[in-house]
């Protein structure tokens, strides 16, 4: 007699998480829950109860702004070109700045000559500063920007900088090249814009090196109360070097994704 395969029994609930998780691990900015039921075609109530275990079980995690993968999640590894890795990395790595310091936190990245902000947590007490004028514009006068050109090979610096103007934002930004580029050169190892984005705003930023990524972390805080001491950039460079080892490890096992700009 010809034998034939039973098929599988398959749960339909466990389908359907497996789909929520995929589609969280391959975005790159958080996705609201109401998202997740309109690209799934599940009801509200459903999904809202599958999310709700995928949380208690740490493969998601809830964010202010939607959810993103939680620490369970296996061993973060996810297609080549998935943003929701990356996005779970630094977003908890900007999360514990803003819980140590009480500040906003930023991560900007440089990816194909030019300077992208990837990602911001907002403090409760210091919400973010208004970003009318892009990163990609503004590099000059941002500590994000000039951290990252400051960790730049010397032809990359020169480059970008002949192919962006750098425009007065404030009184107090750097707009004459050789002025920039003497400071850039006398870097101590972190970056500081006083007043030079945003009058009132003081911002300090590490780098954050890994392998194919130069990127900076960065908390702004009120130019009144703003005293950035050795404590204050130690704390930021401790994170910074957590994230750049964890990047690290990812792109040496293939399980991260590249760093998109997310914002």
């Amino acid at each position: 007699m010809p034998t034939t395969d039973a098929a599988p029994t398959l749960i339909g609930s466990v389908q359907r998480a497996l789909r929520l998780v995929d589609i969280v691990a391959n975005s790159a900015r958080p996705v609201p829950v109401k998202a997740l039921a309109a690209l799934t075609g599940l009801t509200h109530g459903t999904t809202y109860n599958l999310v709700r275990t995928l949380i208690h079980e740490g493969y998601l995690a809830n964010e202010p702004d939607g959810l993103v993968l939680g620490a369970s999640f296996p061993v973060f590894r996810a297609a080549p070109d998935a943003g929701g890795v990356l996005l779970a990395r630094v977003r908890s790595a900007l999360r514990e700045v803003t819980e140590a310091v009480g500040e906003t936190a930023y991560l900007s990245r440089y990816h194909d000559g030019e300077v992208h902000l990837i990602d911001i947590v907002d403090a409760v007490r210091t919400p973010r500063i208004d970003l009318s004028v892009a990163l990609e514009s503004s590099a000059h006068a941002t500590a994000l920007g000039k951290q990252i050109l400051a960790d730049l090979t010397c032809s990359e610096r020169l480059d970008y900088l002949s192919r962006h103007r750098l425009e007065e934002l404030t009184p107090r930004t750097i707009s004459d090249r050789g002025a920039l580029l003497a400071e850039l050169e006398r870097s101590p190892g972190f970056a500081l814009d006083r007043e030079e984005y945003a009058i009132g705003n003081t911002c300090v930023a590490v780098p954050v090196i890994a392998p194919n990524i130069v990127a900076s972390l960065a908390i702004s805080l009120p130019s009144d109360r703003a005293h950035v001491g050795r404590g204050l950039v130690t704390k930021l460079k401790q994170t910074a070097t957590r994230l750049s080892l964890q990047l690290g490890a990812d792109a040496l096992t293939g399980g991260a994704p590249d760093l998109q700009t997310a914002i």
